[in-house]
């Protein structure tokens, strides 16, 4: 009777860098809370209609940097994150949020704070969101 091998690693994904692995000679990939953490960012930054076939998914985000930097835009971009990663993220448990306006940097200090799925470790994903023409 053989007995199965099992992996640590739950979730996989490529590498956007196309980094080649020594080893392997293949296309480098991120695994279990690398692969989230990159999937998080790819969702806050993508906007409705981007992706084909799926014009639910997406966040207002880019829209909202164009907005006058105050707390009011501040709480928008916090209430949009939440819903874009609850909605359409299922390996994260979201636990908090944070966006704070820096204007003197014309632009937003968003941090995720997040358990992924059966993993105990809080993850914390830092972006700064600034508008780009």
């Amino acid at each position: 009777m053989a007995v199965k091998k099992t992996t640590s690693a739950r979730y996989k994904d490529i590498s956007f860098a196309f980094g080649i692995h020594p080893v392997k000679k293949d296309i480098s990939k991120l695994t279990d809370e690398d692969a989230v953490k990159r999937s998080v960012v790819n969702l806050v930054l993508t906007k409705h209609f981007e992706r084909p076939f799926h014009p639910e998914i997406g966040c207002d985000v880019t829209k909202m940097l164009f907005e006058n930097i105050s707390p009011i835009t501040a709480l928008n971009i916090q209430r949009s994150i939440e819903d874009v990663i609850n909605n359409f993220e299922p390996r994260v448990r979201l636990q908090e949020v944070a966006v704070q306006a820096d204007p003197d940097n014309n632009g937003y200090v968003a941090s995720i704070y997040f358990y992924v799925v059966n993993v105990p470790n809080l993850v914390t994903v830092d972006m700064f969101l600034e508008r780009i023409r």
